[in-house]
């Protein structure tokens, strides 16, 4: 089955050379079936990236979704027209009155600034309190799983001595859990970031749980009791070479950048990264629509 997305955004024209099923509105209307409401609040500065990478990944399921992008009316994107914004995305106070089955909350490059001092964190703060009331499901992903978990859960994060910059194996704790269902017993995801949770204060929390995890890269996929809320310390959405246009990127501004782990072939940044992460990425979005969205959410979203 298709996702719904307007018609002229750039995201469709890639996902279609993909094979990747997409719908516009107009033949949407004519599918007798209600489809999932997922709201995407799009924190990161490559919109249209960010769009296109979490679209391919919401795609890949049975189900027809309804997608709604959502930016923050406190922050002004410097690197996303303002035409792509007006005509793509609303603001949160647009849709504060409606209903969602899931929503996705995005990383932001803002790590190293205390969350209370980002100009758009009490907005943020505005919608993570709505959505335990206005939407079934939301999956937090990296900088969003770490204000997610401080927000609800009192979780701090701490600075790194050096960026968690690379793809890093982890283990699944409790194969039994649904989001995980599926997935190796090792797999690999991407990391980019500068901080980390504190473990000590997520071990505290009862409501939570830690499915899987790195050696290396700590804790990954964390679920709350009532699976009601979902945090990705990782970036699972990035695309093949995302990574290498951050190293790329930071080493022409002249920034002392490390060699991303695991992720060019003998460490030599002239050769081709392999996605060693897409399978998992897939199931893991795959297994969050299907059990914690579709099977779960009431159809009608009124008694969310």
């Amino acid at each position: 089955m298709p996702i719904k997305i307007p018609s002229a955004l750039p995201a469709r024209e890639t996902l279609e050379q993909e094979n990747i099923f997409v719908m516009d509105e107009l033949r949407a209307i004519h599918q007798d079936i209600r489809p999932l409401r997922i709201a995407v609040l799009n924190l990161m500065p490559t919109k249209i990236t960010t769009e296109t990478q979490l679209i391919r990944l919401l795609s890949n399921t049975p189900l027809q979704i309804e997608l709604t992008l959502l930016s923050t009316a406190s922050h002004t994107p410097k690197h996303t027209s303002a035409e792509h914004m007006s005509t793509f995305y609303k603001s949160w106070e647009n849709v504060r009155d409606e209903r969602f089955d899931g929503l996705v909350i995005t990383g932001a490059p803002v790590e190293n600034i205390e969350f209370e001092d980002v100009d758009y964190w009490d907005e943020l703060c505005s919608v993570m309190e709505w959505s335990k009331t206005n939407v079934f499901s939301t999956l937090h992903i990296c900088w969003a799983a770490q204000a997610g978990l401080y927000h609800h859960y009192g979780v701090h994060k701490q600075p790194l001595n050096a960026k968690q910059f690379g793809v890093f194996l982890h283990h699944v704790n409790d194969p039994r859990h649904p989001l995980v269902r599926g997935f190796d017993e090792e797999f690999y995801a991407p990391h980019s970031r500068h901080t980390e949770i504190c473990r000590a204060e997520l071990e505290a929390q009862p409501q939570l749980s830690i499915l899987a995890e790195s050696p290396v890269a700590g804790p990954y996929l964390i679920a709350e009791e009532n699976s009601r809320m979902f945090f990705i310390t990782g970036h699972s959405e990035y695309d093949w070479d995302t990574l290498s246009k951050e190293y790329f990127r930071d080493l022409n501004k002249g920034l002392d950048i490390a060699i991303p782990v695991n992720y060019f072939p003998d460490d030599d940044p002239e050769r081709r990264p392999l996605n060693l992460w897409r399978g998992h990425a897939h199931l893991l979005f795959s297994n969050w629509l299907n059990y914690f969205v579709y099977q779960a959410t009431p159809y009608d979203l009124s008694m969310i």
